[in-house]
């Protein structure tokens, strides 16, 4: 009942497991670390075996000899065998270490950054640096992280130069705020307010001397160009040679060539409106992160020997004792040490209704206190608490763009080269073949020139996707990425786990009897007392159930000897004597029970309760049975689910009896009896004519989470769980399902409106300017008007309602 994190096969059960085609479940389950940054210890993580009716327990990594000293590996150290000869322990692991392939990872904050397409820039410019082995900016955060193969002192000062050089400010993470974050308008706007001025100047001086007119004019396209002509210069020396200001630059310097000083002023003023409104468009989308990360104190108070002194959360090490007043917000995940107190989530967790925290209950970081003084405990490491963690998925979010994504970008790689040939041939075809006048054509290539830039296009689907990520996380809903975001709308059925997932997963037991007093077992007082022995010190619901029962009857509970785990059947020990074995009552075999005491189970599975067996020296001695209920909003779920067209079924290693009872009751189809193996066949089999999402809270789902087409994890369930899925529920509300598959399709109708936006104003204006019939203002006016309307099309989604 008990089963081994570090010996047992997940697939099969057996401690001894050398069967090749077992390993891709056991690697499935084994708990990984993903953070490259801080060294990162990974407490032993209880197996949840909820659904098969038994106990199981993870054994402490000491006990096989590996990490004796309670941290864990770096995942790239990590074997089949758990160990690494050794080696895996034996040596404090550094930041700088803690990567694969690589000397040493950096982050930095980066300022300056107004959209997707500026990051793409900068990590271009960053990638080009000696000594890089890779750069990857995570635009809703504003971080850069870069890993180097060479020493840092030698690296960091020419990635340093490169961001500069590049137009970007890096700010050390260690350094509170925000780069750039305290802006005045004049180093804002002051550029965009001073061409609108000489705009303004000019048409009044024209109307009175034409020659002073045009010289304002002039002076004000000049006055814009030159910051964007030294940008593209530092952005073609960085290898980014096809960005906009390229394109604004050479159109520019052609509309002075031809003398129409108005049009190059106007698309100067353009322009920097249409970034304005690109920044204006990121910040809105990063308003939802930047909440989140403002949720954390930059102040503590510590406790240190009975003396209260203020301290930077930074300095807060796991262990430290924190006092927390009303009003203030914890600064890292804590367990309160004195008394009660009511805690506001709302921020973390969408729950308007603070929480009643009990003495040792656990609160996470950014949580608001409500009505008293209390004190807490640190549990976290620095920069690992709740509110980090969900932060550094939203970082990883950024790697994993959706397919159509993907797409938009291959694109607009070939598109813009291609396009400036095209113009370039529009320019040069008609006066060298038809004798058509130079300055017309060239005017007209350069109105074309300014169409194809493909700004609207490149933001089209990242705007979307950061405003429905945004707006997920908001809900309480995170999901890992682009990809994930788009496969999520494409669902057709979700597939449940049972325990945790849609129950409560807090079973009591309900029943507990013996089947003869001439037996082995002379009372079920006695019975309760030997099952509670084998179940002393487990973690799984189903023991804690027994414990609190025994000790709700005051019965005194020694500790088993000789406990052993057979995976999926049952936990065995010696307690007072005899020898006892707790078995599901489905592994029982045929003959091992009277046809009364079968109907018994039955009777009891028939009301949805689970079942095991107590063996004692050999002979079924007694049974005990538990209940679980059903989550509040567990129906109500399923229906909303059945009302947008997605199917449930829930997959459970419980008995089919007692399976059928819960399923019926929610109105869904089951599948029963399954082992952790089991679920990941179920899921292949739905998977070969649907896309099924799995939603599941235990290290027993995680290969079924990763075999299905998506992965969702109740934010309450283990870290193995939390890893594995592609998106978490981090208020643990199965409600929010329907509205997060909502908002997914909402999503992916807004990019293709925004796709459509983009290309279709594109192709309307290329006709009318190689007809003649629009300018290069209008080219401008064309381009920008795409970017702002793909941009407020895309915030639409921060107030999404379903």
């Amino acid at each position: 009942m008990h089963q081994h994190l570090h010996h047992a096969c997940h697939h099969c059960g057996s401690e001894h497991c050398q069967n090749p085609s077992h390993r891709a479940v056991n690697a499935a389950v084994k708990p990984k670390i993903t953070r490259k940054l801080s060294v990162t210890s990974v407490a032993p993580v209880p197996v949840d075996g909820s659904d098969d009716g038994l106990s199981e327990e993870a054994d402490d990594p000491a006990r096989d000899g590996c990490c004796s000293t309670g941290a864990s590996k770096p995942s790239h150290l990590l074997t089949d065998s758990g160990c690494n000869q050794g080696s895996c322990c034996s040596s404090v692991v550094t930041p700088e270490e803690e990567i694969t392939g690589a000397a040493a990872a950096l982050q930095w904050k980066v300022g300056g950054m107004d959209c997707p397409s500026c990051a793409a820039k900068l990590e271009k410019a960053i990638i080009t640096v000696e000594g890089v082995s890779s750069a990857r900016v995570a635009f809703a955060t504003e971080k850069l992280f870069v890993e180097i193969d060479k020493p840092k002192d030698k690296v960091e000062p020419q990635i340093l130069a490169a961001a500069k050089k590049a137009g970007f400010d890096l700010v050390s993470t260690a350094v509170s705020g925000s780069p750039g974050s305290k802006v005045s308008f004049w180093q804002k706007d002051g550029l965009l307010a001073a061409l609108v001025a000489l705009m303004v100047l000019g048409g009044v001086i024209r109307q009175f001397d034409q020659g002073l007119g045009q010289l304002a004019f002039a002076m004000s396209a000049v006055l814009g160009l030159a910051p964007v002509a030294l940008k593209a210069i530092r952005l073609v020396r960085s290898g980014t040679y096809f960005g906009i200001e390229t394109l604004m630059t050479v159109a520019a310097f052609g509309a002075l060539y031809l003398g129409e000083y108005i049009e190059a002023a106007m698309v100067m003023v353009l322009f920097l409106i249409g970034e304005r409104l690109e920044a204006y468009a990121a910040s809105r989308a990063r308003a939802g992160v930047e909440a989140l990360m403002a949720l954390v104190p930059e102040k503590a108070v510590r406790i240190v020997n009975g003396v209260r002194e203020t301290v930077d959360v930074s300095a807060l090490q796991q262990g430290d004792i924190i006092e927390v007043s009303p009003g203030q917000r914890l600064p890292a995940d804590g367990e309160i040490t004195s008394g009660e107190a009511n805690f506001d989530q709302s921020a973390m967790t969408g729950e308007s209704i603070p929480v009643a925290f009990p003495l040792g209950g656990k609160v996470m970081a950014g949580s608001l206190a409500v009505d008293s003084v209390v004190q807490l405990k640190i549990t976290s490491r620095s920069g690992e608490n709740a509110i980090d963690r969900i932060l550094h998925l939203i970082e990883q979010a950024d790697e994993k763009k959706a397919p159509f994504e993907r797409f938009i970008d291959r694109f607009s790689r070939w598109y813009t080269p291609a396009m400036m040939v095209v113009a370039i041939m529009v320019v040069i075809t008609p006066p060298l073949l038809f004798a058509q006048p130079w300055d017309v054509w060239l005017y007209r290539g350069l109105a074309m020139l300014l169409i194809a830039c493909p700004c609207a296009l490149v933001i089209s689907v990242p705007a979307s996707i950061t405003s429905g990520l945004a707006t997920a996380a908001r809900r309480g809903a995170l999901i890992k990425g682009g990809a994930a975001l788009e496969q999520l709308s494409h669902i057709d059925v979700i597939a449940f786990d049972k325990t945790g997932t849609l129950t409560e997963g807090k079973p009591k037991l309900t029943d507990f009897m013996v089947w003869s007093t001439e037996g082995p077992v002379q009372s079920a007082e006695e019975l309760l007392k030997l099952a509670a022995s084998v179940e002393h010190g487990s973690h799984h619901p189903l023991a804690k159930a027994v414990l609190e029962a025994a000790e709700t009857r005051a019965i005194l509970v020694p500790v088993a000897e000789q406990r052993e785990t057979q995976a999926g059947i049952g936990l065995s020990g010696v307690a007072d004597g005899k020898k006892v074995v707790i078995v599901a009552a489905m592994r029982m075999g045929e003959n091992s029970l009277t046809g009364q005491q079968q109907q018994q189970i039955e009777f009891l599975e028939g009301q949805g309760k689970t079942v095991a067996v107590v063996v004692v020296d050999g002979l079924a001695a007694g049974i005990l049975a538990w209940q679980d209920t059903l989550r509040e909003d567990a129906v109500r779920t399923v229906g909303k689910l059945r009302a947008i067209g997605v199917n449930s079924v829930m997959l459970t290693g419980d008995n089919p009896t007692a399976a059928a009872a819960i399923a019926s009751e929610l109105g869904m189809d089951f599948r029963a009896g399954l082992m952790p193996a089991d679920k990941v066949s179920a899921v292949e089999l739905l998977n070969q004519n649907t896309r099924v999402a799995m939603v599941g809270d235990g290290i027993n789902d995680a290969p079924a989470m990763r075999t299905a087409s998506m992965g969702i994890a109740m934010g309450g369930g283990t870290d193995v769980a939390l890893e594995t899925a592609d998106a978490a529920l981090t208020h643990n509300r199965l409600e929010e399902l329907p509205g997060m598959i909502k908002l997914a399709r909402a999503t992916t109708v807004n990019i293709r409106q925004n796709v459509t936006l983009a290309l279709g104003l594109k192709g309307v204006f290329l006709v009318t300017s190689l007809l003649g019939i629009t300018g290069l203002w209008v080219a401008v006016l064309a381009d920008s008007g795409a970017t702002a309307l793909v941009t407020l099309n895309a915030l639409r989604l921060l107030r999404y309602r379903d």
